[in-house]
């Protein structure tokens, strides 16, 4: 019996992450609404090139597919789009053999605010006032960045790599860290090595995926042969000792990353450049300058405050 959407890890995409809808975009900018919805109309039966999203939620969808009985995850589209205009982003999911179904189209208003009515642990999309919208209102958002994501086909697996703080953690270390420098941040960690934090944005999500690794681990007892699809990092930027903290809220959340690297202030794109996530959530626009990878901005916290 597979999962109700209650007990699914659900990720809602909008139609701007999940395709590359620049010439749309243009339109919509330069020629207005009216011509926007005769456009699509138009090419209803073009199909939408692949956007940077695209090959994560490929292979996250992928998961269903691997476990059958249970159908695990599910991703949810959420759209400014009407259902006129929508009507060619479903027709292209049906082309690449996208197992979407739900979906909510607003007519030019933000979905944010439908994020929690369908349990989304993620809204993924490129629309930075709508991610702005859900962070403030403290919903699990964030805003994709333009890269040139290209999928490869034979990689079947799943790499999801994350930041800590102000990502899975909230900020309050962070804001230690901003106010009295690197010194007192590290003694302070220290001081309170031994006490969880508080969770971020992402941290729901990330406890989800740990469900996900605990069917692969069931699945690998009974069947040897079977190849793990996921594999998750964390990638901060701390260094020992401030260290001990992340691993004490992982911890106490159940949780660990399969690599965990503590870089001590180190460029992320070292690893970032090995472990070749399919996507990486930071809340540090300096950390996600890789033009070839799915680069997520978190504006959360303190990071993000002008």
């Amino acid at each position: 019996m597979s999962y109700p959407i209650e007990k699914k890890l659900v990720i809602a995409v909008s139609s701007s992450a999940l395709f590359n809808l620049d010439e749309s975009d243009r339109i919509f900018r330069d020629e207005g609404a009216q011509a926007y919805k005769e456009s699509q109309e138009k090419n209803i039966d073009k199909i939408l090139p692949m956007g940077v999203a695209y090959p994560f939620i490929r292979r996250f969808l992928s998961f269903n597919q691997c476990f059958p009985d249970e159908q695990p995850v599910e991703v949810v589209l959420l759209s400014r789009n009407s259902t006129a205009t929508g009507q060619r982003v479903f027709r292209s999911i049906a082309h690449y053999g996208l197992d979407i179904s739900r979906a909510a189209f607003l007519t030019g208003e933000s979905p944010f605010s439908y994020i929690p009515a369908f349990n989304a642990s993620l809204f993924l999309t490129a629309n930075a006032e709508d991610v702005r919208k859900a962070v403030e209102a403290s919903y699990p958002a964030g805003l994709l960045l333009q890269s040139k994501v290209v999928d490869e086909p034979d990689d079947q697996g799943l790499r999801i790599a994350f930041d800590f703080d102000g990502v899975l953690a909230d900020d309050e270390s962070e804001r230690v860290y901003k106010a009295e420098g690197l010194e007192r941040f590290q003694a302070f960690e220290q001081e309170h090595q031994a006490r969880e934090h508080n969770p971020g944005l992402l941290a729901d999500l990330f406890r989800k995926l740990a469900g996900l690794q605990t069917l692969e681990n069931a699945r690998k007892k009974t069947q040897p042969d079977y190849k793990p699809i996921l594999r998750t990092a964390i990638i901060t930027a701390r260094s020992a000792p401030a260290h001990e903290r992340v691993i004490t809220t992982l911890h106490s959340w159940g949780v660990e990353a399969d690599e965990t690297f503590f870089l001590g202030g180190m460029d992320k794109r070292h690893i970032l450049n090995v472990f070749r996530p399919h996507i990486f959530f930071d809340d540090q626009l300096g950390h996600l300058q890789a033009k070839d990878l799915a680069m997520v901005h978190i504006p959360f916290g303190v990071a993000n405050q002008r």
